[in-house]
């Protein structure tokens, strides 16, 4: 399956996308499209011939919880929608807690690292045969970037990867930026993880920009692909011709000169490192493989790895995102620099999803939602997050400004409803006393 030179759709660069030159297929965030409907854009695309490959944030398959069903569907369901060759996700874990813990669902609101141990890859490799058996189409997984590593691991990323290939027949999404990210961030050397990693698995690769600040590198994909990123694009390609390259931006928005200007750099880049492969290395696997089949290692996972992943997974999110104690082993300084991380891109997400929230706070809106998130972890999806944010700031007495708070009252109760289950009697009375008083 050769898909070519691609971009990631996204609807505030939509015309851009449409009008670029010598788009092959275009990649977009699965839980950002509706299950019956798919935007103007995508849909003159592909009638174009343009391929759509839906893109999954929130599976979580390597949480210690077996997928999710209602998720697995509606990835299914847009796969269908899209009539796209293959789906893709990623290795990591996204929420932690529940009943493997019997403790309170804990929701990360981003990508954390699974931890390279045999015990990690027994419950990855099990969720990802769940996750194959509920897709209609083949499944590819993505190398994600990591501010943090787990103590005591017991592989390197390369034979990580491999071992999940080996075990389940997955396709790879290599990140080349998530791999200068973990050069910069960990120490790790993607010119290893290349070799060590099955290249034929590859199903398309990700290149996108980030920043340098402090020693650590942020994968912010709002900023211009660089230079040590496209140097890893050009080793990944001197082992292998990958099937598919796409341009990833999902922040702060060039002009759509820029955007081709980069896609040409990749184009450049691929010819520049281009050397001659034997059809193994050239993305071309066996139908079993092809088909997304399982080609082993199918026993189930032993009892009690899930529940140790589980405690392990939850202590980690918990110092994150609740405060509590930093788990033994890790670095300090840098769960501080990924709990930072993980607020400040609540904030931008929710900002987002509520825009409503920024114009009525001002300025104020992000000092006060960074305050909110240290003491209120996520529970549910951004929106319920910008529900509950609201609440947070009404209860405090918030805003300082009567119009401002008027306002945010009614965006809070126009979604939440005058009496919403589970809020508070205060919260309630604060909201008719404004309202009463306009």
């Amino acid at each position: 399956m050769k898909l070519g030179i691609g971009i990631g759709w996204r609807p505030e660069i939509a015309d851009e996308v449409e009008a670029l030159a010598g788009i092959d297929w275009v990649e977009a965030v699965a839980e950002n499209l509706c299950a019956d409907h798919l935007p103007d854009s995508l849909v003159r695309l592909r009638e174009r011939g343009v391929t759509v490959v839906p893109h999954g944030v929130a599976l979580g398959l390597g949480g210690a919880d077996r997928p999710d069903p209602g998720r697995l569907a509606a990835l299914a369901a847009r796969a269908e929608l899209l009539g796209t060759p293959l789906v893709t996700e990623h290795i990591a874990f996204v929420r932690a807690g529940g009943p493997l813990t019997a403790s309170p669902r804990l929701e990360a609101g981003h990508l954390l690292p699974v931890a390279r141990t045999w015990d990690a890859l027994d419950v990855l490799c099990e969720n990802v045969r769940i996750a194959q058996d509920s897709l209609p189409v083949p499944l590819a997984l993505e190398n994600i970037a990591a501010l943090i590593t787990w103590p005591g691991e017991e592989l390197t990323e390369g034979q990580f990867l491999a071992e999940l290939v080996e075990r389940t027949g997955v396709r790879l999404l290599i990140d080349v930026a998530n791999l200068h990210t973990n050069h910069v961030n960990l120490g790790q050397d993607p010119a290893k993880a290349l070799d060590e990693l099955p290249v034929e698995a590859i199903a398309y690769v990700h290149v996108a920009g980030g920043v340098e600040k402090n020693g650590v590198w942020h994968d912010t994909h709002a900023h211009p692909v660089s230079e040590p990123v496209l140097e890893v694009l050009a080793e990944l390609r001197s082992r292998v011709d990958p099937p598919g390259v796409l341009l990833e931006r999902d922040d702060a928005f060039p002009p759509g000169a820029e955007l081709a200007g980069e896609l040409d750099a990749i184009r450049a880049t691929l010819r520049q490192a281009a050397t001659v492969h034997t059809p193994a290395e050239s993305g071309e696997r066996t139908d079993t493989a092809e088909a997304g089949e399982r080609t082993g290692g199918a026993d189930p996972v032993p009892a009690g790895t899930r529940d140790r992943t589980a405690v392990a997974q939850t202590a980690l999110l918990s110092a994150l995102v609740a405060g509590t104690p930093a788990p033994e082993g890790f670095d300090h300084r840098r769960l501080r620099v990924q709990s930072r991380a993980l607020a400040a891109k609540r904030a931008d997400v929710v900002a987002k999803v509520a825009p409503e929230l920024p114009e009525i706070l001002g300025d104020g809106y992000r000092a006060a939602f960074l305050a909110y998130a240290g003491s209120r972890p996520m529970s549910g999806g951004y929106r319920r997050d910008a529900l509950d944010f609201a609440e947070h700031v009404l209860i405090a007495g918030g805003p300082a400004d009567p119009v401002a708070r008027r306002r945010l009252t009614y965006w809070w109760q126009d979604r939440s409803g005058a009496r919403p289950p589970g809020r508070t009697t205060r919260l309630v009375r604060a909201a008719r006393a404004v309202l009463v008083g306009k």
